[in-house]
């Protein structure tokens, strides 16, 4: 049974940082492409970040862009998501993602591109 398990969400101050990671059981991570989106009520699951098979591409939304950085470690099958200089905006429940792909070096943040979904992970940002 193919699962991902999510982690490291809770309650920050506006200007810190959050790990999340990812925990994939069932499949090996090497052969998918992973990604991180966020969801807030009454708006769409949007795409944060993607990391490809190999870990060579990346992709970042425009806001997130120099604040989050997307990693993996194939050998223990989890992706993480570092996130730094949090504000409001990035308040959501956090859900990781995976697609099986061929191609080892790109990858995509369109939400309907992945096909297994983790339950997520609540970030709040306030003070």
């Amino acid at each position: 049974q193919l699962q991902l398990v999510e982690s490291g969400g809770g309650l920050v101050q506006p200007g810190g940082s959050l790990r999340l990671s990812c925990a994939a059981s069932g499949f090996i991570l090497d052969y998918y492409n992973l990604a991180w989106f966020r969801q807030v009520p009454g708006k769409e699951r949007e795409g944060v970040s993607c990391i490809s098979r190999n870990g060579w591409g990346t992709g970042y939304a425009h806001s997130v862009r120099g604040r989050f950085t997307i990693s993996r470690d194939n050998a223990k099958n989890t992706v993480h998501l570092q996130m730094n200089s949090l504000n409001p905006e990035d308040t959501g429940v956090y859900y990781c993602a995976a697609v099986r792909r061929v191609d080892a070096s790109t990858c995509s943040v369109r939400r309907y591109d992945y096909h297994y979904w983790g339950q997520g992970t609540q970030v709040t940002v306030s003070s």
